[in-house]
């Protein structure tokens, strides 16, 4: 008897040279550190204009860019882009300190789209065998 053609069943490309990952958590984490310099910055924007800069709303900033700052170090965990979503609604509800929150956080939102979008298509493209360092 002979054996069946495994390789048949196998693709034909193994994993890529370098980690595409590695990579993309480095764009990740550079964008929340963006994020939270840009949350602070606006902190002298809700003080001087709407109805001013309250312990409530300076709390909620300040906390909002800590915990940005920190989720940028643990984007190596499996529940990273979760958490960093997360952060996206506490901006995004960030309407109640002032709407020029909103609209950062609105910007934000479009960037995090292309993240996502970007992620999904390099998982589908080394999936398939199609990352420099697949081929072979």
């Amino acid at each position: 008897m002979s054996e069946p053609d495994s390789s048949a069943s196998e693709p034909e490309f193994g994993p890529p040279t370098k980690d595409p990952w590695k990579g993309f958590r480095g764009v990740v984490a550079g964008s929340l550190i963006l994020e939270a310099i840009v949350v602070l910055l606006a902190l002298p924007v809700v003080a001087t204009v709407g109805g001013g800069l309250t312990w409530w709303s300076g709390t909620y900033l300040v906390g909002l860019a800590v915990l940005m700052i920190l989720g940028a170090g643990l984007q190596g965990r499996p529940w990273a882009m979760k958490y960093n979503l997360l952060l996206q609604v506490g901006l995004l509800l960030g309407f109640f300190v002032h709407v020029s929150i909103c609209s950062v956080g609105v910007v934000f939102a479009i960037l995090w789209g292309y993240l996502l979008y970007f992620r999904r298509n390099v998982r589908q493209r080394m999936e398939r065998g199609l990352l420099p360092g697949q081929r072979g």
